[in-house]
């Protein structure tokens, strides 16, 4: 089975894969006027503001539901592993794929609002959704939700799973099935709430769990404050190939930096526009922004953290093609969290084994949530055809055996069949955003042209030539707006009333 899994990884993972990657980021980012840097400030400001809805969530909750599928294992074990295969040089290429990324994900995520339907009472969207509307493939889109339904029911969940059961083991000497047994029961619980008690429970935890884990990062950078600059030389020097002990392994360091920097912060892989398109905004364009500004938190900032723990405290080993050690600075300790659990031990004894399990506990349980609500909206879109109700009771029970599976089975069975599953996605979405960008790029426009009056902006697709939008037809953006606008007047007559009482 291994044998099987790692020849359609290596064939899923081409050369090719990783160059249209980059490719279409650059490609984006330059039609887009680099949007993730222009409206950076703006991406800050749209994160709190409130949801426009009863039905939907907030821009932050949404943002919250992404992140908690975007950081995840991929900021510890990944970034580890990224190490490991292609020297610090791939970190760098991680941080170029975020920054590129962004426009990546700000295209795919207004595409997943632009075509986003009601669905039981719920937003569903995604790229499946977009392909078929926008595009009008619907086989194309077909094979995306079945691709995903596989890659985030059954594929994916086990790494997290893994990750978890590892970094328990080594922590607190927790045997893996009992680690299993004990994700198994929680994730019962919640994924049986629906979209919103996703959308609470991640609110609350993703925030969390990620400041805790860079200031932890920031207190070991700040402890080694003098060997940062030598950290962010052989970075870039490796990056490039002109380090002398690792510029053998320059094209291992793209590689394994995109592969990566992909399954991190998942930008342009499809995942993110199933959370976007569960926000309600009264303009896509909102969402879209948000969710570029989570690729720069899940790497340039929580990777990045990681990244720089474990370089600067020589806790890691690289390997070279012919796996022999062109680095070895742990001996007897598999590639993946135990490296973090080691950089955080050895200058915090007795704490830094226990912080990195816990906080990767959050990191990969929230992600495995993730996965879920993105495979159930793929069995949404698949069941308005089908009107099968069972399909989403057996999603359930093969996520969890999936989840459990993972769990008790060796981390490079893991970690391969989940890269089957990032790859596929990646993909097919990075094809379909090419051949939809328009639509993206010509909401951007609009959008601009609004905020430079002093509008609110709201979506009309019709005028803007957008077929096939159905849901933001007749006046939906300007309900919106007004609601939420009453009921902000609402809030602030309530605070005003409340002042006047105090006083």
């Amino acid at each position: 089975m291994e044998s099987i899994v790692n020849t359609v990884n290596a064939w899923v993972w081409s050369p090719a894969l990783v160059y249209l990657c980059l490719g279409a980021g650059l490609f984006l980012s330059l039609k887009g006027g680099f949007l993730q840097l222009r409206h950076l400030k703006h991406m800050w400001q749209l994160l709190f503001q409130p949801k426009d809805t009863v039905t939907g969530v907030s821009s932050f909750q949404a943002l919250s539901m992404t992140l908690a599928g975007r950081v995840g294992t991929g900021n510890i074990a990944g970034v580890a592993t990224a190490i490991t295969f292609g020297g610090p040089g791939a970190v760098f290429w991680m941080w170029m794929v975020a920054f590129l990324g962004a426009s990546s994900s700000f295209v795919e995520s207004t595409l997943g609002q632009i075509y986003k339907e009601k669905i039981n009472g719920e937003y569903r969207g995604g790229p499946a959704f977009y392909i078929e509307r926008g595009l009008g493939v619907k086989w194309f889109a077909w094979l995306f939700a079945i691709v995903t339904i596989f890659a985030c029911g059954l594929f994916l969940p086990g790494v997290q799973s893994n990750a978890i059961a590892v970094s328990m083991e080594n922590a607190f000497g927790i045997t893996p099935a009992i680690s299993a047994a004990v994700v198994a029961a929680l994730l019962s619980f919640i994924i049986f709430g629906g979209v919103k008690r996703i959308a609470a429970f991640t609110a609350l935890v993703v925030p969390f769990m990620a400041q805790a884990y860079v200031i932890v990062a920031l207190v070991i950078v700040f402890m080694h404050v003098d060997m940062l600059a030598d950290i962010l030389k052989l970075i870039v020097s490796s990056a490039f190939g002109m380090d002398a002990g690792f510029g053998a392994i320059l094209g291992m360091a793209v590689s394994w930096g995109v592969k990566r920097g992909i399954y991190s912060n998942e930008a342009g892989q499809g995942t993110g526009p199933h959370a976007s398109s569960a926000a309600s905004v009264s303009h896509p364009v909102k969402q879209g922004l948000v969710q570029a500004f989570s690729v720069y938190v899940d790497t340039l900032l929580v990777c990045s953290a990681t990244a720089f723990m474990i370089l600067i405290t020589g806790s890691y080993n690289v390997v070279g093609p012919d796996n022999n050690h062109i680095f070895e600075g742990l001996k007897n300790v598999a590639t993946g969290p135990a490296y973090t659990q080691a950089a955080v031990e050895s200058l915090m004894p007795g704490f830094g084994q226990a912080f990195v399990a816990i906080a990767l506990f959050f990191f990969a349980f929230t992600t495995i949530l993730a996965y879920f609500y993105i495979a159930e909206t793929n069995v949404a879109y698949l069941n308005r055809k089908l009107k099968m109700p069972t399909l989403y009771f057996l999603l359930k029970f093969l996520f969890l055996c999936a989840t459990v599976f993972g769990a008790i089975k060796t981390a490079e069975l893991a970690w391969a069949i989940g890269d089957i599953g990032v790859g596929l996605m990646a993909w097919l979405n990075v094809i379909a955003i090419l051949l939809m960008h328009k639509q993206a790029f010509v909401s951007l426009k609009d959008y601009e042209k609004q905020k430079s009056i002093g509008l609110d902006p709201v979506f009309h697709p019709e005028a803007l030539g957008i077929k096939n939008a159905t849901y933001w037809t007749g006046g939906r953006a300007e309900e919106i707006r007004d609601r939420e606008r009453r009921k902000l007047e609402q809030g602030s007559r309530e605070d005003l009333e409340g002042n006047v009482l105090n006083v």
